[in-house]
């Protein structure tokens, strides 16, 4: 049993928070009860994923995709009080990490997936959103796009969306970003990658990627976002002996 407190602070110090501008609060956002032998795991805080914290008398729920975010409406009605009345009936910590999981060098989303994946991590690339964010690296052999999508299906149990460049070259260097990160494409290109990964794709995306000449995979926002809060959670575990378990809510996007 560790103090909420204590659980968070290491957090919010292992995940250099005070260094992102973000679009939410990152750390505690709902306090629950004081001590935590329990943490769960998950990427977004929907209703689905508070209720299996409940069945199994989770303390904790760390998620990436927590609560208040920029401009949303500030009123606790309909579902977003549903949501929080869950927690606070349950005594349950909301703890949420955005950005800064993103980035990460060790336990992040994208050098999860790299580790995932068996990409070798050569560093990142300044982008829009901050140094940190978009990482570039090789493959461990060349591929042509629709091998690389086939990789990402078998890894991710999820088959991406494939824009293929006009050149029949290899690809060899690749970079990406987890999530919904289409619009660094430019950025990934600059870098002199051959093909790009993220999670979602825009309407505008597939044109860029053909006119620039570069394959581009939309590999799904949850899929590509599942490896960094596991990572997390097994981290608290390791360093405080907490109990953790990672909830995987089905989610297509």
């Amino acid at each position: 049993m560790v103090e909420s407190a204590r659980l968070v602070a290491a957090c919010d110090e292992e995940l250099h928070i005070s260094r992102f501008k973000d679009f939410t609060l990152n750390g505690l956002q709902v306090s629950g009860c004081e001590h935590v032998t329990r943490v769960m795991t998950g990427v977004t805080a929907c209703q689905a994923l508070l209720d299996e914290a409940v069945a199994w008398n989770a303390d904790m729920l760390l998620v990436h995709h927590g609560y208040f975010w920029k401009n949303e409406p500030v009123a606790i009605t309909g579902m977003k009080q549903r949501r929080i009345k869950t927690l606070l009936t349950h005594d349950i910590n909301l703890v949420a990490y955005h950005l800064p999981l993103d980035a990460h060098a060790v336990l992040g989303n994208n050098a999860e997936l790299a580790r995932h994946l068996g990409w070798q991590v050569e560093g990142c690339v300044d982008a829009e959103l901050g140094e940190g964010l978009l990482w570039k690296g090789r493959l461990p052999q060349s591929m042509t796009g629709g091998e690389l999508a086939q990789q990402l299906t078998q890894k991710l149990g999820r088959e991406p969306l494939l824009i293929e460049a006009p050149s029949e070259q290899p690809i060899e260097r690749v970079a990406w970003c987890t999530g919904g990160a289409q619009d660094m494409i430019g950025a990934a290109f600059e870098s002199g990658a051959q093909a790009f990964i993220s999670g979602e794709i825009s309407e505008r995306t597939t044109h860029l990627a053909r006119e620039m000449g570069i394959h581009y995979l939309a590999a799904g926002h949850h899929a590509t976002e599942r490896y960094g809060i596991q990572a997390l959670g097994e981290w608290l575990s390791r360093k405080y002996g907490v109990i953790h378990r990672f909830a995987d809510i089905p989610n297509p996007a």
